[in-house]
C-alpha cells in the first residue's frame, strides 16, 4: 500500500507544479535582448512573445479544466508536462520570430493544462480559509521560481546562448512530470456532468465572477511590470544583465514575506477584506508612479513596483480561495475558468499597455493605476 503524501511535500509539488508560467516566462527575461539581436528585431517584439504566450497559456487551461476533471489531476499533468517540454525544445530551432512565436504558444498551451490540476488539487483536499491559506503557502513557495528563474536565465545567457534557456525548460519540465507521476495521489472524483454544463454553472456565479475578473485585472497590471522589467532596468537604467535577477529578485522577496503576513492575517481577517486592502495599495503605488514618471529615481522606482508586486500576496491566494470554494465537483473547470480570466485578461490587458513602443514609463504608470483602481471596484461589490 502507497504511503500518503506528507503534507509539506505535497505543498512543495504543487508549488512547482503551478510554476510553469513564472519559470516558462522569467527565466527567459534576462535573454530578451539576446533574442532580439539574433532575430534582428526590435525589443517590442520580443516583448509581445510574453502576452502570446499568456494567450496559449489562457487557452490551454480552457481545456486543461475538463481533462483534470474527466481523467484526474496526475495524468492530466503529466500529458501536459510532456507537450510542454517537446515544444520548449522546438522553440530552439526556431528560424524566425515568428516560428518563435508559434512554439511559444503552443509550449504555453501545454502549460496552461498543467497548472490547472495544481488549484484543482488544492479544492479536492482543502476548504475555505484554510483553503486560502494553502493557496499563500503554495504562493510563497512559487515565489522563488521567479526569484530564482531570472537569476538562472542569467547564468545561462553569460555561458551560453539564449536557446539554452530553453534546453533549462526542458529538462525542467521533464523533471517535474517524474515526481508528479511517482508521487501525486490522485484526488479527484469523476463527475459525469455536462463539459458545457460546467462551464455554464461557472460562469454563472456572479461572486465567483467578481473574484475571478479581481484576478484577471490585477495579473494584468503584474504581467505589464514583468514584461517591462527588462526596459526599465536594462535599457532605461543601464543595469548590467548580471545584476538584473538582483533588482528583479527584491519584488518576490517582498513578496514572500507578505505571503507570511496574509496566512497571519487569515486568522482573523476575512480573504476579501484583504484583497480589497491590497488593492488600494497598489492603486496608491500606480498613481504615485504615474505622478513621478518622468524623473523617477531608481530607488524610488525599486520600491514603487516591490509595493505593487508585494500585494499580489494577498490577492492571488485569496482570490483563488473564493472562487474555487463554489464548485467542489467542478474543480478543474473553474480552475480553467479562473486561468482563462487571469491570463487571457491579464494578456489582453498587457497586450494593449505593450503596444506603445514609448521610450518612458508613462504607459507602465498609467494602466497599473487604471487596472488597479478597476479591479477595486469590482471586488468592492463581492458579496452584495
Amino acid at each position: 500500500m502507497k504511503k500518503p503524501i506528507n503534507h509539506i511535500y505535497l505543498i512543495i509539488l504543487l508549488s512547482v507544479l503551478s510554476s510553469v508560467a513564472p519559470m516558462g516566462v522569467d527565466t527567459y527575461l534576462p535573454s530578451i535582448p539576446d533574442i532580439a539581436k539574433s532575430f534582428d528585431v526590435s525589443i517590442h517584439k520580443i516583448e509581445l512573445s510574453l502576452s502570446i504566450f499568456l494567450i496559449g497559456f489562457s487557452i490551454g487551461q480552457v481545456f486543461g479544466g475538463p481533462l483534470s476533471d474527466k481523467y484526474g489531476r496526475k495524468m492530466s499533468s503529466v500529458f501536459g508536462l510532456l507537450g510542454y517540454a517537446l515544444f520548449s525544445f522546438a522553440i530552439i530551432f526556431s528560424s524566425s520570430i515568428y516560428e518563435l512565436w508559434i512554439y511559444r504558444f503552443i509550449e504555453a498551451f501545454f502549460g496552461g493544462i498543467v497548472v490547472v490540476n495544481a488549484a484543482a488539487a488544492v479544492r479536492d483536499r482543502f476548504h475555505g480559509a484554510e483553503a486560502a491559506k494553502v493557496f499563500s503557502l503554495i504562493g510563497m513557495v512559487r515565489s522563488l521560481a521567479p526569484l530564482l528563474a531570472p537569476a538562472i536565465g542569467a547564468f545561462i545567457i553569460h555561458y551560453f546562448t539564449w536557446e539554452a534557456v530553453f534546453v533549462f525548460l526542458t529538462i525542467y519540465a521533464l523533471i517535474v512530470a517524474f515526481f508528479v507521476y511517482k508521487d501525486l495521489d490522485e484526488s479527484y472524483t469523476y463527475n459525469k456532468q455536462n463539459i458545457l454544463e460546467s462551464f455554464k454553472l461557472v460562469l454563472s456565479h456572479k461572486n465567483a465572477l467578481k473574484a475571478m475578473l479581481t484576478l484577471g485585472f490585477s495579473f494584468g497590471g503584474f504581467f505589464i511590470i514583468i514584461a517591462k522589467s527588462s526596459f526599465i532596468y536594462i535599457e532605461h537604467f543601464k543595469i548590467s544583465t548580471d545584476y538584473f535577477p538582483f533588482f528583479f529578485g527584491i519584488n518576490f522577496l517582498i513578496l514572500i514575506i507578505m505571503i507570511k503576513v496574509n496566512v497571519y492575517l487569515l486568522k482573523s481577517s476575512k480573504p476579501e477584506d484583504l484583497v480589497k486592502v491590497a488593492l488600494l495599495v497598489q492603486v496608491f503605488a500606480g498613481v504615485l508612479f504615474f505622478l513621478n514618471y518622468e524623473n523617477i529615481s531608481i530607488v524610488l522606482i525599486v520600491i514603487l513596483i516591490a509595493s505593487y508586486m508585494s500585494m499580489m500576496a494577498f490577492i492571488f491566494g485569496n482570490c483563488m480561495a473564493l472562487t474555487l470554494e463554489h464548485f467542489p465537483n467542478n474543480a478543474g473547470v473553474a480552475s480553467g475558468v479562473v486561468g482563462v480570466l487571469q491570463f487571457g485578461l491579464g494578456a489582453i490587458i498587457s497586450s494593449i499597455a505593450l503596444s506603445f513602443d514609448s521610450q518612458t514609463f508613462f504607459p507602465i504608470a498609467l494602466s497599473i493605476s487604471i487596472i488597479s483602481f478597476l479591479a477595486f471596484l469590482i471586488m468592492r461589490m463581492y458579496r452584495e
